[in-house]
Parts: C-alpha cells; structure tokens; sequence
C-alpha cells in the first residue's frame, strides 16, 4: 500500500491548487481524478471552455455588428460554430496538459480513477478496468466539485433538453434556445449562441436575473441583453419540459398563477449547481452529507474527522473556481502548521456577459437588512472618454461605504472588463480602505478604471468630476 502525507480526491481548481501547495511545503501528496484529463469542472466544462466560446462568439458579433463602425469593411461574414468549438478543445487541451505539467514538475503522484474512502486513513481508487488499490494517507482532502442541478419536470436529456457541459458541444446554431435560469451559466451561455444569432428567451423562478447579485446589477443587465434581443419572462415557475423530437415544449406557470407554454429548438437547463458526492463511500469514514448535499466543515475545513478535509464546491459557500483554490492552500497551510487565512466577504463574484458584471462585499440589499448606515456613489461608463473611443458605453459602478466611518462595504459594476477591475476593489477592501482613499488615487487616463475613482469620489461628497 502507498503511503502518503496527503491525499486528495478531485483535480478541479481546489484540488490541483492543493496538491500543489501541499508540495511546495515539503508533504507527500497523491491526486486522484476520475477523468483522463486533469482540471475537473473549470477546465474541461466549465470556466475555460465557456469563456473561449464567449471570445469567439464576442468576435463575431463584433464583425457583423461594430466592424463598420470603426472603419472596418467586411464581407460575408459567416460563423463556424464547428471550428470555434474546435479551437475550445483545443485551449481545453493546452489548459489541462499544463496542469499535468504542474503535477509532475511538484512530484505529485496522479492517479486515475474512483477514489473512495475505505477508512479515515485509506482511499481506494478504481479505475475504468475494475481494478483497484488502496492509498494509506495522514489526511486526506476532498474536492470532487459539483454536478449541473435540476428541478422535476426539467430533467435533461442531453439531446434538446440540455445542460451547460452539452451546450458546449452543439451539433449547430440554433434559431432558439429556451434557458431555465437568469444566474450566471444561464446568460453567459445564452450570450454564446444570442451573439451568433440564436433567439434566447430566459425563464427566471425569481424576479430578476442574477438574484444573487446587488439588485442595480440584475436591472442593468437586463437592459443590456434586452438591447442584445434577449427575452426575459421572471417570476415564472417552470412545470415540465418536453422532447418533441426536433423541437422542445415548456410549460410554466406565470405569476399569476397562469399556465403558460414556450417552445424552440433546446432548453438550456442552468438552475445552478449541486456538491457531487457519489462514489466517495463518506461512511465508511464517519461522514454524511448535509440536507444541500454538502460536507459540513469547522473554520479550518475540517469535516466530522479531523484529518479529513472538504473544500471547494462541496461544502458551503459560493461555488466559484477562485473560492476553491484559496481553500485549498488554506488546508495545505493547515496541515502544514501555517495560520492561513480567507476572507470570505471578499470573494470577488463574476459574470461573463458582455459588458462583464463584477462585484466584492456587501450588496445594497444586505446593508439594508443588516440595519447598516451606508451612503452610495455611482459613475455611468457612459461618462468615460475610454468608453466612447471603444464603443463600450453600457453599465455602471456603485460603491457602498459606511456612513460614518467611510470604509467601503461593497463595490459593483457592469463594465468592460469588469472582471479584470473589480481586482482594484478586491486589494482597497483587504486593506479596509475609504471611499476617499479609492478617490485619492491617481488612475490612469483614459481608462475604464476611472469609473472606480469617480464612483469613489461620488460615495464621498457627491463629488464626482466627469458626470
């Protein structure tokens, strides 16, 4: 039987990124994965897959729609959706192989099968030929991600009715594409194939998109997409999907309680994500799962048994790439005897859309629930010379301050490469920075970034310069 320091089930974000760090700190560490390729969820159907379909699809759209504008004289333009899912395949390839790189350049041993726990201190892996060994470990961490959720009545086939991993893959372009779910795989998988020409029409249970997200956010993006063709029916609870062979039916009941029926060529089913447990054998260590289907942890990720570990998209909190990855150099740390850290309130959340959506902290909804006294500063992108010269004029920054102390609790926007942004709002909130402090800094000209210090200076003294 192999011995090792550490052993860890799942080589998504969180697990590579701690059998790695678990490695730079001098432990003996083995990874398990189930797949061929490394990378989990993120690399192979998730993360980097969606965001080169967004790229390529963000190209196109440009072509037929901005091209002319700047100058740009084209002809026939025309969207092979064969070989930009090809060229996906390809950046999946190069990503995951890097990743196996990693794994051997920090002597990590990989290997592939099902990993199962026999006992607090023993995983067996079985791989696709029925045959197994058995891994002795001082801990172990698991970080076997999450799986496409659904409700009843909308479960998919894979065939018209689909989930984010077959939406990846289509065999054409639709003419339209129904999508359960105004989150966030909903719309960014809805502006792939709306940028090339598809008619999305979005089903949202709540009443907004991006629910989640600080409210200014949902009515902006909704404006957005509206602009982009999109459809948007909220409130509306769906009852079942069908199959019609070359078409797809819906049936949803609307606010009033009406039943009412949408029909096209896919349902897109993206009502979220769900921990995936199967095949982990949790009781044969003392371990279950909770009523969400999570591995409950303590402060130090540590389950029910001490020198087992649980991070990433099974256990609470938001399931994002980046959130596993800090836990997993967290536990690493941990078991190394480190005194790691994570500030959960400053994990910054996305949506890729186009413009992006970005925020960190508290939303405007949450201040008001908590009873915390706090002022706001927005800037239009419209406002900014950056903006106009690249024809990127929608969206917004608020930022949320305390009001009395000035502190900033949460920064918000829909800007071009908001995702890349919010990163300045990220550092000023680690360091518990003011709205004036973020005003204060100088920000280069002309950028998107200004909008962030012109925001700043509108949360203090409504005293912005450009608006």
């Amino acid at each position: 039987m192999s011995a090792y320091d550490v052993t860890i089930i799942g080589s998504g974000p969180g697990g590579y990124v701690a059998a790695i760090r678990c490695a730079q700190l001098g432990l003996k560490t083995a990874i398990i994965e189930k797949y061929t390729t490394l990378g989990g969820t993120c690399l192979n159907v998730g993360c980097i897959p969606s965001k080169a379909l967004l790229d390529s699809s963000e190209h196109y759209h440009n072509a037929v729609h901005n091209f002319g504008e700047h100058g740009i004289e084209v002809k026939d333009v025309k969207a092979n959706l064969a070989q930009m899912i090809n060229r996906k395949n390809e950046v999946v390839s190069q990503t995951c192989a890097g990743v196996k790189y990693l794994m051997d350049k920090n002597k990590i041993d990989v290997y592939t099968g099902i990993g199962a726990l026999a006992d607090k201190n023993t995983v067996v892996v079985s791989d696709a030929d029925g045959k197994t060994q058995s891994l002795s470990s001082k801990n172990i961490i698991i970080a076997t991600g999450s799986k496409p959720n659904y409700f009843p009545g909308m479960e998919p086939d894979k065939k018209r009715i689909i989930t984010s991993t077959e939406a990846l893959n289509l065999p054409e372009i639709p003419k339209r594409m129904l999508v359960i779910g105004g989150g966030v795989i909903g719309l960014e998988l809805g502006s792939v194939y709306g940028r090339l020409g598809t008619e999305i029409e979005v089903i949202e249970f709540a009443p907004s998109i991006i629910p989640t997200m600080d409210s200014t956010m949902g009515k902006e993006l909704t404006r957005v997409l509206k602009k982009e063709g999109f459809k948007f029916n909220l409130e509306h609870r769906v009852q079942k999907v069908e199959n019609k062979g070359k078409s797809v039916l819906l049936t949803a009941l609307n606010k009033k309680g009406e039943e009412v029926t949408f029909e096209a060529d896919y349902c897109l089913v993206a009502v979220g994500r769900k921990p995936f447990t199967q095949g982990l054998n949790l009781e044969a260590a003392g371990l279950t799962v909770n009523n969400r289907g999570q591995i409950d942890v303590n402060d130090h990720l540590q389950t029910a048994v001490p020198n087992i570990y649980a991070i990433g998209d099974v256990v609470r909190g938001a399931m994002l790439a980046h959130k596993a990855e800090e836990e997993g150099v967290f536990v690493a740390e941990q078991i190394a005897g480190q005194k790691p850290h994570i500030n959960y309130n400053l994990v910054p959340g996305v949506v890729y859309t186009w413009p992006e959506v970005a925020a960190v902290g508290k939303t405007e909804e949450e201040l008001k629930a908590a009873g915390v006294s706090y002022k706001v500063g927005s800037f239009p992108i419209k406002a900014l010379g950056r903006a106009r010269a690249s024809m990127d004029t929608a969206g917004l920054v608020k930022i949320l301050a305390d009001k009395e102390t000035d502190e900033v609790l949460g920064v918000h926007m829909i800007a071009p490469r908001a995702a890349d942004l919010i990163m300045e709002a990220v550092t000023a909130m680690e360091y518990r920075a003011s709205a004036e402090d973020m005003a204060r800094i100088c920000h280069p000209h002309p950028t998107y970034s200004e909008a962030i210090k012109e925001a700043a200076l509108d949360a203090t003294e409504a005293r912005a310069l450009h608006v």
